[in-house]
């Protein structure tokens, strides 16, 4: 009370700023792996890589290029040229498709393509909306584990294939040395041994997937 006027009581402080009542079990368990002493990385967006995302993302990147070079250069295998045999002249048409074995190549390298695609396309919605890990549960890293084991052995299966080459001696009948139709035919030849090279490569990618895979399942 001051000269007859009653003071008015002071407003009560401002409550505290309200916290999340709970993370995303995907944030929290980023963030027990910070804890832990695995090395993470802040992106910009606010979310958190640990060493373990950074190298998924990174097979994956591998993996997708890999199988879209393997098939690119593929479907590119074609060339007409001429060869002499025995003094007859030849006319030579080669292209990829005349071969179920490459066939199959590529069609193993466009299914590998499209699943590396829309695994990075996933991880990519994790981490920049949900701002999560890239495999936020064991169900997600089973899936993806069958996911790469079986594209490793295609991958492996599709350049055996490729490569193999039929030799008449096995049937039992008796033939002449044949011409080695890859002097006339060296462009096609090229690209079929690269894309070969580079489905084995591809193999190897998706089989590391595979054992990165098993190290988070046996750490989570």
């Amino acid at each position: 009370m001051m000269n007859g006027h009653k003071t008015e009581p002071a407003p009560p402080p401002p409550p505290p700023s309200a916290t999340p009542r709970q993370l995303t079990e995907a944030k929290v368990m980023a963030e027990e792996n910070c804890r832990q002493g695995e090395p993470c990385v802040r992106s910009k967006t606010g979310g958190t890589l640990t060493k373990g995302d950074v190298v998924v993302l990174t097979l994956r990147l591998l993996c997708m290029a890999t199988s879209v070079t393997a098939m690119s250069v593929m479907v590119t295998a074609r060339q007409v040229s001429a060869a002499s045999f025995y003094g007859f002249q030849l006319q030579l048409h080669s292209k990829w498709s005349f071969s179920y074995s490459f066939e199959y190549l590529v069609g193993v390298t466009a299914t590998a393509t499209a699943y590396s695609l829309l695994q990075l396309l996933i991880a990519g919605s994790r981490l920049l909306v949900k701002k999560s890990p890239v495999i936020p549960s064991r169900n997600q890293a089973w899936l993806v584990f069958a996911g790469d084991q079986i594209l490793a052995y295609a991958m492996m299966s599709a350049g055996s294939a490729a490569s193999g080459v039929a030799n008449l001696n096995r049937t039992g009948i008796r033939h002449t040395a044949l011409p080695n139709f890859c002097k006339s035919l060296d462009s096609f030849c090229d690209h079929v041994t690269v894309s070969i090279a580079f489905t084995f490569f591809s193999c190897v990618m998706y089989a590391a997937a595979a054992v990165q895979d098993v190290i988070w399942l046996s750490t989570h």
